[in-house]
């Protein structure tokens, strides 16, 4: 294997002394320092301007950039786009090469650059502005001719790179990620973005899982039959009702006016015919149903349910409404399922 052409020969020593940790410290406080400069940024009216802009955009927020700047855009067009805001990444270069077809009238564009004198990004303003396109950008330079083409600008202020030659991009894109996640999460939260929300759109991650809420892990749709009867009800009764649904590990038991009174689940029965024998069937549900069972609401997260099966050792849990009548039944299985046990 070839060497590369800074490496050194020198003893493991030697290389060792050349890592300056001190400097390494100036690099993050010299960053840290230059995110809490932007403080007065998120307090001009144009920031404002900028997140409302996200807010009522009827198409996507199109994120460019080149370089670094652009590899922090993707980053930041991925934050909208998982948090509420439709969102891409375009590549500048490729945008004057067709790929302006990509933004639609009722796109709005987000580009960055600190010095706001990249020709890759100033060859979009043009015709930007021919199709009356929103532009909001994200620059160094308030007086850069990105800056004075935006409709509005968010200016940082000339940074100097943390980089000891002051050349590689490392404040300024440290800046530009804190100033672009400030825009998208407060344009989440005034969009009322829920967890249930957030949880459609990372329905494969371990967290996207953990999120999700019972009335998305049930088996039953809308107006779909559900497994109950009244406590009125004889066994028999009851058994003949629901001998045809999908979900007969229990029955759920409710009073004259709907509201979830039990819940009779298989042991329960063994127990009743252990004791009264083929009497059973005439006993009245309420005398064999289990009284102030557990329940949960839909909007219950799935990883609670599953908290409530494991303490309770239960394998049945009714799904009622806030008037405590059942639109559902959730069984331990269904939260295997989506993963929410390793």
């Amino acid at each position: 294997m070839k060497s590369m052409p800074y490496e050194q020969t020198a003893d493991s020593d030697t290389v060792a002394e050349r890592i300056d940790s001190a400097f390494a410290e100036q690099v993050i406080k010299t960053e840290a320092a230059a995110v809490g400069g932007l403080l007065p940024v998120v307090r001009d009216p144009a920031f404002v301007r900028a997140a409302e802009l996200f807010l009522t955009c009827c198409g996507s927020v199109i994120v460019t950039g080149i370089g670094k700047a652009g590899i922090i855009g993707n980053k930041i067009s991925a934050t909208l786009a998982s948090t509420g805001t439709a969102s891409h990444f375009l590549h500048p270069a490729e945008a004057v090469h067709g790929d302006l077809g990509r933004i639609q009238n009722n796109d709005m564009v987000l580009a960055l650059s600190h010095s706001g004198e990249s020709d890759e990004i100033l060859r979009l303003v043009e015709p930007l502005k021919q199709r009356e396109i929103c532009l909001v950008s994200i620059v160094g330079d308030a007086q850069s001719r990105l800056a004075r083409h935006s409709d509005v600008a968010l200016c940082m202020g000339k940074l100097i790179e943390a980089c000891p030659l002051g050349a590689a991009p490392s404040v300024s894109t440290t800046c530009m990620l804190a100033l672009g996640d400030a825009l998208a999460l407060t344009v989440m939260k005034a969009r009322r973005f829920s967890v249930e929300d957030y949880a459609r759109f990372h329905p494969a991650g371990a967290l996207g899982a953990q999120l999700m809420t019972v009335g998305q892990t049930m088996w039953f749709k809308p107006d779909e039959p559900l497994p109950q009867a009244l406590e009125t009800d004889t066994v028999e009764q009851m058994l003949s009702k629901t001998a045809a649904l999908k979900r007969r590990g229990a029955v759920m038991i409710v009073n004259a006016e709907g509201r979830l009174a039990g819940i009779i689940t298989d042991g329960d029965l063994r127990r009743a015919v252990s004791t009264a024998g083929a009497d059973a069937l005439r006993m009245k549900t309420q005398q064999v149903m289990t009284p102030d069972c557990k329940r949960v609401r839909p909007d219950t997260l799935a990883a609670e349910a599953m908290a409530i099966f494991h303490k309770y050792r239960i394998d049945e849990l009714p799904v009622v409404d806030a008037d405590n009548r059942p639109v559902g039944l959730i069984d331990v299985q269904d939260i295997v399922a989506i993963k929410i046990v390793r």
